[in-house]
């Protein structure tokens, strides 16, 4: 069978290999990427003339393919959404207790997210802490029994149980707002231990200006009313603590540790009053087909997806307002033209037909996804698998693969059989609390039970490598940084776009379609 396999692999890959020498093809992803982070597209913003360029773009790489039109109009889906803008400096917050009243700047102190819905324009509650925020009494786990939400707006901290997998933490953490407000909670303020920070703080404040956008459909909202989401300043958490008769500077330290963190009221009360600007607009998905060659199998579909918008213009730093989302991800669209590419030439055809799916806000909370994934532009029941290229980082070589979700499905196999053949094996997440496996397109289709994987570089913890990743998301992720000016090593894209090419044609020519994990707790959304 392997051997079998890995003459597939050599007619997919051989093919185009053999038309194009590595440096060409290499160039050519490159230079999808240096024109998707261009200035002149202003950063891709959703629903915004650059975005709508960009797309235009897309489709015309996708014509010159001779892939088929498969949206709702032509290659596009579009989407109605309203962009729901917070404005700080009409924005209020302070803390009161036992130690007197606190004010808060917003948003130098505390965040306010204008995402999911529209924002509640007063909130007067007080504060309960519920540890890490997770809600998994399946895995015996639960940080809100025993305390009293209604009417409260919760506080909860980054991390959870190392006993518990990175991909279950995150899935409660994607649901927790929803679960929530059905318990009468009224908001959510979330925090982040100052050792686990990802983004700083001031360029978190700086992409606060950002708009937010929710659906026009209030169907396919996570919260049927107003419900407060926030974000509070890691050096300033200790505010919310003060007369509860607990550290947060030693709860911090146990979360660090993925250690017990207990739950408790909070003797703080949260009075904030939020202004946003709001107002409606569209944009589009754009979705291309490539026809399975197998009279019965060419009816089911892999989705391969990538998000196509950017941060768009933002609060400028130093001096440039345009995020150009050249890694983040240009990189990513890029990688699913030179696959179609590669399917298209290679001497082994697809037995299924192929999706390529490039999504619309996806920074605006994996939105674009989410609407093609409850309603999509073929039968939801002919969807067998979803495999998502997102921010792949090649600035380092590429010695192993991690493809997020490897481990609840059978596509985990796929992928391993790939990784054998290709000598890229396969290396386990190496900080399962980022909460990755929500983070990107994929886990809008694992929502509706269709197994997926999320394709990143492989590495560990405490490598060079793990030492260069987390430089780029300290210093150029979301940020004007991420342009076509930054060192990048597009031979080893190369590398990664063979390697899921090869995994696209092993699930689209395998006589069977993926299936969950037996122990999978993902596949209860399987229909």
């Amino acid at each position: 069978m392997r051997k079998l396999f890995s003459g597939l692999l050599l007619g997919l890959i051989g093919t185009a290999a053999h038309a194009a020498a590595p440096d060409k093809r290499a160039e050519a992803w490159w230079s999808h990427v240096r024109t998707l982070a261009d200035d002149a597209y202003e950063g891709r913003g959703t629903g915004k003339p650059g975005y709508d360029k960009a797309a235009d773009y897309v489709i015309a790489q996708l014509q010159a393919l001779g892939l088929r039109p498969a949206g709702t109009h032509g290659y596009k889906q579009p989407i109605a959404f309203v962009e729901q803008a917070i404005v700080s400096q009409d924005s209020s917050a302070s803390l009161s207790g036992p130690q007197g009243q606190t004010p808060l700047s917003a948003p130098a102190d505390i965040i306010f997210s204008g995402g999911g819905g529209p924002a509640p324009h007063a909130v007067s509650a007080p504060l309960v802490f519920a540890g890490y925020g997770l809600h998994l009494p399946e895995a015996g786990h639960d940080d809100f029994a025993g305390l009293d939400l209604k009417g409260k707006v919760v506080v909860v901290l980054s991390g959870g149980p190392s006993t518990i997998s990175g991909a279950l933490k995150s899935h409660a953490r994607s649901e927790r707002a929803t679960w929530l407000a059905q318990q009468g909670a009224l908001g959510l303020i979330q925090l982040v231990t100052p050792k686990q920070v990802e983004i700083p703080w001031d360029r978190r404040m700086a992409l606060s200006s950002q708009p937010a956008l929710y659906f026009q459909d209030a169907a396919l909202r996570d919260t049927a009313a107003p419900f407060l989401s926030a974000q509070f300043d890691p050096a300033k958490s200790a505010l919310l603590f003060a007369g509860s008769g607990h550290d947060f500077a030693q709860i911090a330290a146990a979360a660090d540790q993925s250690a017990p963190v207990p739950s408790f009221p909070l003797a703080q009360r949260l009075d904030a009053k939020v202004a946003a600007r709001r107002a409606e607009l569209s944009s589009p998905n754009i979705i291309a087909v490539m026809p399975g060659t197998d009279p019965h199998l060419k009816k089911q579909y892999v989705v391969l997806s990538a998000h196509l918008d950017g941060y768009g213009m933002g609060t400028p730093i130093n001096g440039d307002a345009i995020y150009n989302g050249a890694i983040d991800n240009a990189s990513g669209v890029a990688s699913l033209l030179e696959i179609a590419r590669t399917l298209r030439n290679g001497k082994v055809k697809p037995k299924r037909s192929i999706l390529f799916a490039f999504v619309t806000a996806e920074e605006k909370g994996l939105l674009g996804s989410t609407y093609f994934a409850r309603r999509p532009t073929v039968p939801h029941r002919y969807l067998v698998a979803n495999l998502n290229f997102d921010m792949a980082l090649p600035i380092f070589p590429l010695t192993s693969v991690t493809p997020i979700g490897y481990d609840q499905s059978s596509l985990g196999k796929d992928a391993a059989a790939v990784s054998a053949a290709m000598n890229l094996p396969i290396t386990p997440d190496p900080f399962p609390d980022r909460n990755v496996f929500i983070r990107s397109d994929q886990y809008s289709f694992i929502r509706t039970g269709i197994p997926a994987l999320f394709f990143k570089y492989g590495f560990k913890a405490n490598t060079p490598e793990a030492t260069v990743e987390r430089a780029w998301r300290a210093n150029i992720y979301h940020s004007p940084k991420d342009d076509a000016n930054q060192p990048v090593m597009p031979a080893e894209s190369v590398k990664l776009n063979d390697y899921v090419a090869a995994v696209t044609l092993r699930v689209a020519n395998a006589s069977g379609r993926p299936a969950w994990n037996e122990d999978s707790f993902f596949r209860r959304f399987a229909k």
